[in-house]
Order: structure tokens, then sequence, then C-alpha cells
């Protein structure tokens, strides 16, 4: 019968003919859309409520001699199927909320493409306006303004290119930002060499552009001024620490400690300090090769991350 019709609820005694109770509930909770199963018997042997219960009913009742045993059952019967109601609703709810998520990782994933070409749009016409531009330094501070801007473009790239709109992987994330990085401060005999070494992780946006911005910062800042006499190599580390990462970009070249007279505009310089800042980060200077001629610089940068910086596990 219950395969042939639906059932709001079904009572299954425990001592039968042919097929015990025990059996007949397995045989039930086989079928797709089994009804709620209350399971009756005489016997007052918990062995047999384990059983029953392990097996998939959702009640057990045990018969007694009087009224009493059918204001049992009646009872039964009753909260049984409110919590079937309740687990409906429940996996409607769920169900509602998955493709809810769905249309808004789907409109996520849109608006971070839209962001990144909207992005690329200007890039490309700073591009243009550099090249009109005949002072160097204005050139300069334009190619910068272009490299920090692209920065940005590459998160979200990789938002929306990927299953996880909301956190970046830094792995693939700074490795692309060191090709772009190499390519831009290269030409010529003055060759560029932006390695990277970071872990297969996921970090929330903002923190990553933060990284991103920060290591672009100083890799320019490498770029320009570490080898004046001729191309080297500028490294990105990102490593976890204790309290969250640690991000190091390190050169080997003429040296700086983060003292003195700042080169350039030092517009570079206030950004590193207002994102830090802005993030709570910890930032120093120190010689890569305190020993050698040429001791070379490393700026490190610790970055706290709190639980909702991580994907949940």
């Amino acid at each position: 019968m219950v395969e042939a019709r639906a059932f709001d609820l079904v009572a299954v005694d425990h001592y039968m003919p042919g097929l015990d109770g025990l059996a007949t509930l397995q045989a039930l909770r086989a079928l797709p859309g089994c009804p709620p199963v209350v399971y009756v018997t005489g016997s007052e042997e918990s062995r047999i409520a384990v059983a029953a219960l392990k097996a998939g009913a959702d009640d057990y009742v045990v018969k007694t001699v009087g009224e009493d045993f059918f204001d049992l059952l009646a009872s039964s019967f009753e909260q049984v199927l409110d919590r079937a109601q309740l687990r409906r609703a429940r996996e409607q709810a769920e169900g509602d909320l998955l493709a809810s998520n769905a249309r808004l990782e789907a409109l996520l994933k849109e608006v971070n493409h839209r962001v990144a070409n909207n992005l690329q749009m200007v890039m490309s016409f700073i591009g243009l306006q550099s090249r009109t531009v005949n002072d160097a330094a204005a050139r300069d501070a334009l190619r910068q303004t272009q490299q920090r801007i692209a920065t940005i473009a590459q998160v979200n790239q990789r938002l929306y290119t990927s299953d996880d709109v909301e956190f970046v992987a830094m792995d693939d994330y700074l490795g692309g930002l060191a090709t772009d990085l190499a390519s831009t401060w290269s030409s010529g005999e003055r060759v560029r060499t932006v390695s990277v070494s970071a872990p297969a992780m996921k970090i929330s946006t903002d923190k990553a552009v933060a990284i991103g911005m920060i290591a672009n910062e100083w890799v320019s800042n490498a770029c320009k001024y570490a080898y004046p006499d001729g191309g080297g190599e500028v490294r990105i580390l990102l490593s976890e620490a204790a309290a969250g990462l640690e991000l190091v970009v390190e050169d080997d070249g003429a040296g700086w400690t983060g003292g003195g007279e700042v080169r350039g505009t030092g517009l570079g310089t206030r950004l590193i300090e207002a994102m830090a800042r802005s993030h709570r980060a910890a930032v120093r200077y120190e010689q890569t090769h305190p020993a050698r001629a040429n001791p070379g610089t490393r700026a490190i940068m610790a970055l706290p991350l709190g639980p909702a910086d991580r994907p949940a596990l």
C-alpha cells in the first residue's frame, strides 16, 4: 500500500507473521519518500526500541492494557507529524537559501567581471595619456598609477574566473602580480626578475588587496632603486605566521632600511603606511645581507587575520 500511494504516517507492529516489524521497517525506509514510522509493540524490551530507532523509526510506543495506550499512540502520532512538518519546512528553507546563494554568487561574479573590465579600461586610458606626456617624471607617475590599478583589477579577475567569489588564492594572485611587475619594470638590459613563494591558501578580498598593493609598492621601489646599474632579482615571500600572515619583499641591491631621505614623491610610502594602519599590520625594514657590499633590502609586514578572513572549514 505504501508503494502504491502516499501516507502521512505508518504505524508498524513488532510481532507479525511473515516479516516482523524490524524487517518491515527496513523495507519501508528503502522506499523513496517513506512517510514517518511509529513503531508499536507489546514487548517492553529496551533492545527492540533501540533497534527500531536505529533502523529509522521516528518514535516508539509500548502497548498497554487500557485507554492510556491509545492516548500515548495519539500523542506519538501528533508529535511525529509535527516533526515531519518542521523537517519539510526546514528542507524547503534550506533549498530556497541554496538557490538564493547561487543567485547572489552569480550576481557577485558578474559584478567582479564588470569591475575588472572597467579597471582595465581606466588602465588603457592612462596608458594612452602617458604616451602624450613628455616629462619623464610624469610618465613614471602614470605608469605607477597604471600598475596600482592593475593590482586591484587582478583580484577582481580572479574572483570572477574562479568558483569562489569571496576569497582569493594567494599563490595564483601573487604569481600573476609578479609576472606583470617584471614585465612593467624590465626594459633593454635592465631585466627585472620577480619571483614568488606563497602557500596554496585563500584569504578575504580586502586582505588580498592590501597584500597585493603593498607588495606592488615594495617591488616597484626595488625595481627602481635597488639595481641602478642593471638587472636583478626581487623576491615576494608570503608565509603563515602565528597571528596571520607575513609578507616579505627582498632584493640583493644597494640596501635601504626605511630611514633617510625619501626618494621620489613619497606617495608609495604613504600608501603603504595608510594600508598597513587600516589593517592593523606592522611594517619594518632591514638588510637582506648585512655583511655584503650590497646588503639589499628586506621589507616585512605582519598582517593579522581574523576568522572571517579565511574560508570556513
